[in-house]
């Protein structure tokens, strides 16, 4: 287990993260990193939304957002900025029914998601381009998981801040009588305080999200395969403990415990940064 990595000046006691962009040059000085944008149709027929930045590599690393985020999230730009200034070249995009991407939100979606990714990795690789890595952020550190059980094309796994277990979180999100709610009517809709709704939970798609075994998925991970988990010591959305069950059923498996973090890494994407580059250069 890793623990928090320090970077900044030490006054007394207290340990002053510098951000990105003192640490390292900026990337127009550096060099050029290209950015265009990417349409994909997927095998649903839905054209899926994606930038490409362009920074040296012919191999590139895909970042996969979480549950109701998109390709803007600041983890993803976060790691965008570290990979690039790495002379990685990466494609962050929106699964269908997110951002730019075409399709409806659905609760659930696992593996449609799971069959997104597969439709970008294809994609590159008709244009003669492999996927070196795949990282996903919470929801979408399952679907690279998941991803990794099915299909053997990528070399290198990163799981920031995945859920184990599929049967948690939904009491906090629904309520504790989501079942009886969601038999009677056969749907929950999710709202604001102002009563519009935001999305709706169908029975199907929770049924969805329950019936997903992760245990096996990770058991399923051939051990050519490296696969990195971090996690944040004060996650208060998926607890830490699910990365330590990560660490269990996956053989060949790293986890990184960064102290203090929360589930989106706030004030620490500069640790998390550094962490997923030491992993995927095989540092």
């Amino acid at each position: 287990m890793c623990m928090q990595l320090f970077f900044g000046a030490t006054a007394g006691k207290e340990t002053v993260p510098r951000p990105w962009s003192e640490l390292h040059s900026s990337l127009s000085d550096s060099f050029n990193v290209s950015q265009e944008t990417i349409v994909i149709t997927n095998s649903y027929g839905e054209k899926i939304v994606g930038i490409l930045h362009e920074a040296g590599s012919k191999d590139i690393v895909v970042l996969c957002h979480g549950f109701r985020s998109s390709k803007e999230s600041r983890t993803m730009l976060s790691l965008t900025d570290a990979l690039t200034s790495e002379n990685i070249s990466v494609f962050r995009f929106d699964f269908t029914g997110n951002g730019e991407s075409e399709g409806t939100f659905e609760y659930g979606n696992y593996y449609k998601e799971v069959d997104d990714l597969r439709d970008v990795i294809l994609h590159f690789k008709k244009h003669k381009r492999d996927t070196s890595g795949i990282a996903g952020h919470s929801k979408g550190g399952n679907v690279v998981i998941l991803y990794a059980s099915i299909h053997l094309d990528v070399a290198n796994v990163i799981n920031m801040s995945g859920r184990f277990d599929l049967r948690r979180g939904i009491v906090d999100r629904f309520g504790s009588d989501y079942m009886e709610r969601i038999n009677q009517y056969g749907f929950i809709d999710v709202g604001e305080k102002t009563g519009r709704s935001i999305y709706r939970v169908t029975k199907e798609s929770l049924m969805d999200r329950l019936k997903i075994d992760m245990k096996g998925a990770c058991m399923s991970i051939g051990p050519n395969c490296r696969v990195l988990t971090v996690h944040g010591s004060d996650d208060d959305t998926v607890p830490s403990e699910d990365a330590l069950e990560f660490d269990k059923y996956i053989s060949n498996h790293e986890l990184c415990i960064i102290e203090g973090a929360d589930h989106r890494f706030t004030s620490y994407h500069l640790e998390l940064a550094n962490i997923v580059l030491k992993f995927i250069k095989h540092e």
